[in-house]
């Protein structure tokens, strides 16, 4: 019984010696004995058993492996989605589409801020004459879809791949500043405008300070300092999903495993190959919002097959095994990738992608970093670092005349994919700038549902049944220890 209080104790120093359960971390360092965010060591930074939280309007994606790309027929005999088994790394996914309201946000938020640029303010704006047809009366959604109330929880459309990149950067910015808001680290300033905005990357660089908080981040001292990456306390970026990984949660196959086996492959975001809820609830009822047959958008009155004319509300119809709403059907969705016909025989085989251009930020003679007139860093593409064309395009995989390398010159994707848009003339439609996008929409037949499938669109143009919705990395363990 002497022993008791003595165990205790060692199994007390055990724990706090070694870091929990093997977390790390501590209060000291594991390899040098210095103590961590103490004056007398400098201040030393360290934060021990960091967890992602998600944030707003997201949903955990736990990666894993899965057979991308065909699972039927290839109808359209296109070749360019041959199956290949790869690797996801988990990450975070809308539950649903970006709403109209969601995106209403973004342009109120960029008129406060910017008055009377009506450049920038139209460079955001959702193109509404998308919904424009020679023969089809739809001038009532030219004038109401993106901006009437009752619209407001549908999909937001006629948004080309750019804006839709401009709202990930302008999601990650609002939703990292009302979490330094949250915590009382700054506050918020509603005299923002011009170079003096809010922005991640310039909140940690220095460049925005901003109205401090009533609990700013303090030293072991206790003297103020300014949020670093390193503290954790700031989210990934938005983006739009890669292809892989908009794919892989589409099919939502964690609800299909036994162990390690997948129990039953899928071909839409449910089970079975039917289109029709097989429940005793909703027996009978459409699982999606697509097109039935020829001119049945929606079924008979009385009894509306999908109920939805057109798009519907984003949160419709059964979420799939990660919560993600209208994974098919509804509208198109804009992903990452440049588009190749060859992506799934080329790319690797974890978190593959196509579409890398990496960039440095821009330094004045001083080494200053540049912003634009919006208070934006501003990045520039590092030479022979744009990977779009890599391997399908560039100058190694082009075919040439004659043996000599070394005297071609990078014609580029142009130089391989014929480019002609003058009428009667023959075009290949690929360039570096054309985009997937996958999901099936409300004027879409049965086969675009399938996840598998993929289309292609200049990232400059929009459509009336296209749209997308963010992804964000997630940092540490697939799952958490």
């Amino acid at each position: 019984m002497k022993l008791k209080p003595l165990f205790i104790l060692m199994l007390a120093a055990l724990v706090s010696s070694c870091g929990l359960f093997g977390k790390g971390g501590g209060k000291s360092s594991r390899t040098t004995g210095w103590k961590y965010n103490d004056p007398e060591t400098g201040n030393i930074p360290n934060v021990s058993g960091y967890e992602q939280e998600a944030g707003p309007g997201l949903r955990f994606v736990q990666g894993g492996t899965f057979t991308m790309g065909r699972v039927e027929q290839d109808v359209m005999y296109r070749n360019d989605n041959f199956p290949r088994r790869v690797t996801v790394a988990s990450f975070y996914m809308d539950e649903t589409e970006v709403s109209n309201q969601a995106y209403r946000e973004f342009t109120h938020w960029t008129a406060r801020v910017y008055p009377g640029d009506t450049q920038r303010l139209k460079s955001i704006t959702p193109d509404s004459t998308v919904w424009r047809s020679e023969l089809a009366y739809n001038e009532p959604y030219v004038n109401n879809y993106y901006r009437h109330p009752a619209y407001a929880e549908y999909p937001v459309v006629g948004v080309t791949w750019e804006q839709a990149e401009a709202y990930c950067e302008w999601r990650t910015d609002r939703v990292n500043e009302q979490i330094l808001v949250d915590k009382g680290i700054i506050t918020h300033d509603a005299t923002q405008s011009g170079q003096n905005v809010y922005t991640s990357k310039t909140y940690l660089n220095g460049l925005y300070d901003g109205t401090a908080g009533n609990k700013p981040i303090e030293n072991g001292d206790g003297s103020p300092r300014r949020v670093q990456w390193e503290d954790g306390i700031m989210l990934p970026n938005y983006r739009l999903p890669t292809e892989a990984e908009w794919e892989y949660a589409a099919y939502g196959l964690i609800g299909n495993t036994d162990g390690e086996l997948l129990t039953d492959r899928k071909l839409y975001p449910w089970n079975g190959a039917y289109l029709r809820d097989d429940h005793k609830r909703d027996k009978g009822r459409m699982r999606a919002n697509f097109v039935r047959g020829r001119g049945d958008m929606m079924g008979m009155a009385g009894a509306l097959n999908d109920n939805a004319d057109i798009a519907s509300p984003v949160m419709s119809y059964e979420p799939n095994d990660y919560g993600l709403y209208c994974m098919s059907g509804n509208v198109n969705e804009w992903v990452a990738d440049v588009y190749r016909t060859q992506s799934m025989q080329d790319m690797e085989e974890f978190n593959p992608f196509r579409g890398n251009v990496i960039t440095e930020y821009r330094r004045d003679g001083s080494g200053q970093l540049m912003r634009d007139q919006y208070g934006e860093l501003i990045k520039d593409t590092i030479p022979g670092m744009d990977y779009r064309n890599f391997a399908d395009g560039n100058l190694n995989s082009q075919v040439i005349e004659g043996d000599n390398w070394n005297a071609e010159e990078d014609k580029g994707t142009e130089g391989m994919y014929i480019q002609d848009n003058r009428p009667g003339y023959f075009t290949s439609l690929i360039t570096d700038q054309v985009r997937v996008y996958k999901g099936g929409s409300w004027k879409d037949r049965p086969y675009w549902l399938v996840p598998g499938t993929r289309r292609y669109l200049d990232q400059q143009h929009a459509k009336n049944d296209l749209g997308f919705r963010c992804a964000m990395t997630r940092v540490g363990s697939p799952e958490g220890f």
